[in-house]
């Protein structure tokens, strides 16, 4: 197993006069949940789509599972999983089927067998003969999860998973996430919400303007700001806090916003 599953250096990409990225650094720790955080337009897409061999960077390195992304694309895409940011699974079939579809393509032995293990895996053995079109959005989500993880790939990639669900389906999508990582898989997840990368990742970066502006844990990362001053009311600060106060932006907006009498 090497040092890092996923290691960017120096990632530059730009289209025509506009640069994307601007020099994108982190590692990721094998078995990790990594939070890739920004807004939308800050370039988390386009780092997944590097990673994933979809996209060429224009300079910088990239390595996953100690496999060059530039020169070794084919040992890349053995060893990873993409999940964007909406469910690829066919309305038509059943869940099951679209589970068999996918470990036929992918030649797995025994795909009745490795089948029923994901859809128990996912809670789904129960809609498993139901068409995909009954499905909620969180169920149609985690059946798409199953689907990429099929031929146990080491490092899966998680591209705004929880777009457009309702907070049940974002629970249940959460739920599922966690016990990747509870069982060795390396998860780099892309998101724009601040409460997602909180309760989920081990190691959160934050990319704003083509670059990593900050990276580390939730604890480290808190303790960028200011320690609280207490008068009325103790608030630790949250991860939005730290979010806003790294980028510059909503300070202003955020101290106007507080009720009266509760100070930091």
């Amino acid at each position: 197993m090497t040092a890092r599953a996923i290691h960017v250096q120096g990632l530059e990409k730009s289209y025509d006069d506009l640069r994307v990225l601007r020099g994108v650094d982190f590692g990721v720790a094998p078995g990790s949940v990594f939070a890739l955080l920004g807004s939308n337009g800050a370039g988390k897409t386009t780092v997944v789509r590097i990673l994933s061999t979809l996209l060429k960077a224009d300079a910088g390195t990239a390595t996953v599972e100690g496999f060059d992304v530039a020169t070794q694309p084919a040992d890349v895409r053995e060893s990873i999983s993409l999940t964007g940011q909406f469910a690829a699974v066919d309305e038509i079939l059943t869940g099951r089927e679209n589970l068999v579809l996918v470990a036929r393509l992918r030649r797995v032995k025994s795909p009745g067998r490795v089948t029923d293990e994901l859809l128990a895996r996912f809670q789904l053995t129960e809609a498993g003969e139901r068409r995909v079109s009954t499905y909620s959005g969180g169920m149609r989500r985690r059946l798409d999860i199953a689907m990429s993880l099929i031929g146990d790939p080491p490092v899966i990639f998680l591209d705004e998973p929880t777009t457009g669900l309702d907070p049940q389906a974002r629970l249940e999508v959460w739920k599922s996430v966690k016990a990747l990582a509870g069982q060795g898989t390396t998860v780099l997840l892309t998101t724009q919400y601040l409460d997602e990368a909180e309760h989920l990742a081990d190691r959160i970066a934050i990319l704003h303007e083509g670059r990593i502006i900050a990276d580390g844990t939730l604890d480290e990362l808190k303790r960028l700001l200011p320690p609280a001053e207490v008068e009325y009311v103790e608030k630790q600060p949250s991860l939005e806090d730290v979010f806003l106060a790294i980028i510059g932006a909503g300070a202003d907006d955020q101290a106007t916003a507080r009720p009266p009498g509760e100070q930091r």
